[in-house]
Order: C-alpha cells, then sequence, then structure tokens
C-alpha cells in the first residue's frame, strides 16, 4: 500500500470516529481530497485508493491536471479564490465551487458554463470571523447573495462553506463552526434546499463534523506536507 493510500485510510478512520462521537452516520460526511501543488500522479495515486472528489486552489494548475487525468472518473471542487479573468477557466472545468462571495463572479460562472455540460454545483463562501479584506460574504449578507445565486441559471446552489482562522482547541474550534452552522441553518429554513456544509480541514475536522460539516477539506494528512516555495 502507497503512501497516499495509508494516510487516506487514517484520514477515513478519523472521519468515522468523529461521526460516531457525534452521533452521526459517517455516510453524511464526504471527504474532499486538496490536492494544490500535489502532481497528477499524487491524484492518481489517490484515486486508485477510492478517491474521488479533488480540491484545487490554483485555477491554472487545477486545469493542467483535470487535463491529463480526464479519463479517470473525478470530481473536481474549486475552492480557492477565483479572480475574473478566471472564470471562464473555472466554468469550464470544475465541478463545484466553494467560494461565491459576490453576485457578480457567480453571474459569470453561469454565462460561461458550457450548454453541454451539467449545472455547476456552487457553495457560498461565508465570512465569520474575519475583517473585511478576508473572503466571504459576512454572514448577515449570506441570505440575500445566496437567493440571487439560487435563482442563476447553470448553477445549482449546493450550501455554505467557510475557512475559519485558526483556535487554540477543540472547544473553541465548534464555537466558530457553529457559527457557520447557524448561516447554513437560516439558508435552509428561508426555503433555499441545501444539502452541503464544507467546514473543517486536516488540523480540525473532528470539530467540524461535530458541528454539522457535511464535506472536510483534507490535504496536508492525504497528501503530505507541501513545499512552500523560498
Amino acid at each position: 500500500m502507497t503512501m497516499i493510500a495509508e494516510n487516506l485510510q487514517t484520514v477515513q478512520a478519523r472521519v468515522a470516529s468523529a461521526c460516531r462521537a457525534a452521533g452521526r452516520d459517517g455516510r453524511e460526511v464526504a471527504i474532499l481530497a486538496v490536492s494544490k501543488t500535489f502532481d497528477a500522479r499524487a491524484v492518481a495515486e489517490a484515486h486508485a485508493a477510492g478517491q474521488i472528489a479533488f480540491g484545487e486552489n490554483y485555477i491554472q494548475e487545477a486545469v493542467q491536471k483535470i487535463t491529463t487525468l480526464r479519463q479517470l472518473n473525478l470530481q473536481w471542487h474549486c475552492i480557492g479564490p477565483i479572480q475574473s479573468n478566471k472564470t471562464r477557466l473555472v466554468a469550464e472545468h470544475f465541478d463545484w465551487v466553494h467560494t461565491v462571495d459576490r453576485l457578480k463572479t457567480a453571474q459569470r460562472l453561469s454565462e460561461q458554463r458550457p450548454a453541454h455540460r451539467p449545472a455547476l454545483q456552487v457553495c457560498i463562501q461565508v465570512n465569520v470571523d474575519g475583517g473585511a479584506s478576508k473572503s466571504g460574504v459576512p454572514a448577515h449578507a449570506a441570505l440575500a447573495l445566496a437567493q440571487q445565486v439560487a435563482a442563476l441559471p447553470n448553477l445549482c446552489l449546493r450550501g455554505v462553506m467557510s475557512i475559519p482562522d485558526p483556535v487554540p482547541d477543540f472547544a473553541a474550534s465548534c464555537a466558530v463552526f457553529a457559527r457557520v452552522k447557524a448561516v447554513f441553518d437560516a439558508l435552509k429554513a428561508a426555503g433555499l434546499a441545501l444539502d452541503t456544509l464544507s467546514m473543517g480541514m486536516s488540523a480540525d475536522l473532528e470539530a467540524a463534523i461535530a458541528s454539522g460539516s457535511t464535506m472536510v477539506r483534507v490535504g496536508s494528512a492525504i497528501f503530505g506536507e507541501r513545499v512552500r516555495a523560498n
């Protein structure tokens, strides 16, 4: 068994254990393998171990991998910021986008989605703890944006994503994630048919699952530590 396969098994066991601790069915939580900076071979290795969904932050890097691995049955999620000049690439190549935080971005994705492809699955990115410079729509503005996005053709609004700042312990993580879950619940209560709460990463997936996450974004715990450029 390869290192990536072993790591994936470990992450799957962590998710299953966290679900048991939270009294949840393990099938409620999906693992999104964050493959940014890792090459197509690493993605293929994870796929051989049973992983289907992969998250990418860097659009052009991702498109290269998507093209290289197009013969595999993979699901590609954009989880990074999207500049206006990159919306067409995202609309053409990805299956999901987690980082919609402006109506303009959503409109461009809708307009540029190829007619032969199914609707682009999208999540609203919510900022529950950062300042104005941090990505994500403020919690108080999430409903208005979600309703506008849900009305666009070629997009299917699935839920909410958030990347809270790191906090020191499990209880503090749960408190922050609870604020994201409250936004998700408020959108559902307003009549939006949502099923995806994308929150939690390698270091805090247990707290995210305890707080209701349905999709955890796991990179280093599967692929190893990233080599950072000097």
